[in-house]
Parts: structure tokens; sequence; C-alpha cells
């Protein structure tokens, strides 16, 4: 048996005890885990401090370092998502349905856990914690297999929360990392049938296909964002300037980050001076279709095709002109990745046509796509945002990762 399988059948054993567990010991667990975290805060971040040293030493990025990083105020918020996930309604018992059929049977539908739950994701080790929390109020399991960039932070704070579940009185392998980071670790996870239920990859495209395209468990798709916002002809043009410099610049590393901006000809003139004098403070660098360039000058950088399509998560901007409301629409659903859309206007027909219209994930009108977070969305925190069309759609929350079992009652009834 491998070292995979058997934190596999562990993590089974594991579920087995978490899934009848009750709110009360899973509340009791969590804030021990967020007890521990505030404890052993000085070690995690020195720890983190290392990944960060050798990513540099490596070359990484600054807006991939940005994602690596954990900072006293980040581990606060971390702290926080896990007392928010503690306080949120437990879903594992809940009846959503319950009817009495013609021959007395009384059916009804019952959340339960998925079982156990394999994550792979990249170089952010707040999803460390975010996706343990949620796994365990949901009454799952889970196994984390992180990049090797993040490893030494990973590391320690599974270790935490192991401890911490030990302390509340549940099996430390509710929670366990997969200390190899090779590809060899996350191609046998991405074929452990018989001990996962369900795999959720969490990073780049092309980690994400990767996991779609081998994996042998079944697996919620979280997607890539190339979110747009469109400024309309009826835009408050200085609500909108400030929306595209918000989802542009405030953390361009982070899926939810605008990649492209879309303004009506009509205003387009007049609105791009404005928005540019905002992400000049950024030294966001624009890459624009030719009208663009005819308004702004020789600071846009030609747009390439390609760039219609690309998540940046750094300070790069592609910028297109439209003539029409009907155009800008066309093109989100064209090449948008149905994560986070959206429209600035004050013409309330607009913004209706654009909720009905935009198929992504989380349609906006008048607001940032930062918002797009299990977070700020009062889910407490999120396992990601899933951009295909099955059960979970958008942020993750608990609800997302359980599923239903049917209870039926009888009075001796036979068919």
């Amino acid at each position: 048996m491998t070292i995979l399988e058997t934190q596999g059948l562990a993590a089974k054993h594991a579920e087995r005890v978490l899934a009848v567990a009750g709110a009360a010991k899973k509340n009791a667990a969590l804030e021990a885990i967020a007890q521990a975290l505030c404890r052993n805060q000085g070690h995690i971040l020195a720890e983190n401090e290392k990944d960060l040293a050798a990513a540099r030493a490596s070359g990484m990025k600054q807006s991939l370092l940005d994602r690596l990083a954990l900072t006293a105020a980040r581990m606060e918020d971390i702290v926080e998502g896990v007392r928010q996930v503690a306080a949120l309604p437990d879903p594992i018992g809940q009846v959503t349905e319950m009817s009495t059929r013609p021959n007395g049977l009384i059916i009804g539908k019952r959340r339960v856990p998925l079982g156990v739950i394999g994550i792979i994701y990249e170089a952010r080790p707040n999803v460390t914690v975010d996706a343990a929390a949620l796994c365990l109020k949901s009454g799952n399991a889970v196994i984390l297999r992180g990049g090797k960039e993040a490893f030494r932070s990973n590391r320690a704070f599974v270790a935490v929360m192991r401890g911490a579940l030990e302390s509340a009185g549940l099996p430390r392998d509710c929670v366990a990392l997969v200390e190899d980071t090779s590809r060899e670790s996350a191609n046998e996870l991405m074929g452990l049938t018989g001990y996962l239920d369900v795999l959720i990859p969490r990073g780049g495209a092309g980690l994400i296909r990767a996991v779609v395209e081998n994996a042998k468990v079944p697996v919620i798709e979280t997607g890539v964002g190339v979110c747009h916002v469109y400024v309309d002809a009826a835009a408050d043009l200085d609500m909108a300037a400030r929306i595209i410099d918000n989802a542009k610049t405030s953390r361009p590393s982070v899926c939810n980050a605008a990649e492209c901006l879309l303004v009506h000809a009509d205003v387009a003139s007049d609105f791009l001076p404005r928005a540019k004098k905002l992400l000049d403070e950024k030294q966001v660098e624009l890459r624009g279709c030719p009208r663009t360039a005819t308004i702004l000058g020789d600071c846009v950088v030609p747009a390439q095709e390609s760039d219609w399509d690309t998540e940046y998560g750094d300070y790069i901007l592609a910028v297109k002109v439209v003539d029409s409301f009907d155009e800008a629409v066309d093109f989100i659903n064209a090449h948008g990745t149905g994560h986070s859309e959206a429209i600035v206007t004050e013409n309330y027909s607009a913004a209706q046509t654009f909720l009905d219209r935009v198929d992504a994930a989380a349609v906006y009108v008048n607001a940032s796509t930062r918002f797009t977070d299990g977070f700020e969305f009062g889910l407490g925190a999120e396992i990601g945002i899933s951009t295909q069309k099955m059960h979970a759609r958008g942020p993750m929350g608990l609800a997302e990762l359980t599923s239903s079992k049917y209870i039926i009652y009888g009075t001796g009834q036979v068919r």
C-alpha cells in the first residue's frame, strides 16, 4: 500500500467519525483550530518566510509572491474565516424535502457529507486552512496536496490543525497533507478511486485542465478568471473608473480580478483618460485595441488576439472599445471563462438584460468583480469558485460540499 493509499484509508475511517460528530463537536474543533493558529502564528509566519525566500531566489514574479505571502493581518483573516465557518448553520442532517406518497410512505431528502475530498492547489497557503475548515464543518475528511512553493507553510498549518483536532476529540486524520509535491503524487491522487469521493483543483488554467483531463475521481471544476468590466454608454464614469481600478489593482493575482475592460464608444474618449489616471498609480500596462490607442496614445501596447483570452494575474489590462451593448455581451460570452462579469450603467433595462444574458457564475451591476469570494458572500470561506454548471456554481461554501440521501419511513408497506 502506498503512502497516499494509507492516507486515503485513514481519511475514510476518520470521515465516518466526523460524519456523525454533530455540530457542537465540529464547532469546538474549529474553535480549537482557531486558537491553535493564533498560538502558533510566529512559527507559521517563520515557515512562510522560508517559502518566500526560496520563491524569490527562484525568480517568482511579484504577483505570485503576493499569493504565497502570509502576514499578521492575513493570519487574522484566516482565523476569522475559521470562526465564521464555525458560526454558520451546520448543513449536515438538514431535511430539504419531505412528502407523503399515496401508499403512506414518507419520503425525504437529507443532506450528507460527500465523504473524503481531495484538493490540489498551488501557491496559496490560506487555501490550506479555508479548505480544511469548510470540509470539517460539512463533515468531510480532506486530503490536501499543495504546491512545492508553499510546502513549509502548508506543513505548518496542517500540523497545527491535526493537533487541534485531536485535542477536541476528533481524529487527526480528518485533515491530511500530501508531503510529496512531485507530479507523480498529483497523478496518484487523481486516480485514488476507492478512497477519494471527489477531487477539487484550485489554481491556474494548466493545473485545472490537467486534473479535469486525467482524473479518474469525480472532479468539481474550479475556474480560471478571465473577468470583464463593461462600461456602458449610460455609466457614471467616475464610479466606473473606481470600479475598474479596484477590480484590476486591489489584488491582481487572484481569480476575481478584472483582466479585460470593455468601453462603449459613446463614452470611451471621456472615460479612458479618467481610468488611466487611476491605473497609472499602480503602473498598469494597457493592451488595447486600435481605438483605445487612438484615445490614449503610445502608452497603449497593441493587443494581440490572445490578450482577450489571457488571465494575466498581474498589473496588465486588456482594453477594447465596443460599438454597442450587444457587442459587449457577445464578446464577454465568447472570451469570458464563466467566472465573474460586471456592467457599470445607470440604465435599468441594460442592467437587467446584462444579468439575463451574461453566462457566468457571478454577474455584477455597478460593483467590482473582486467580491466573488466566500468570505464576502457570507459563506465564511470558500473551497474555490466553481465555473461549471453542476450542483456547485460560484463560491463553494458548506452546502456545495454536501450530497443527499433519501430517507423513507414506512408502516409495513411492500411492493
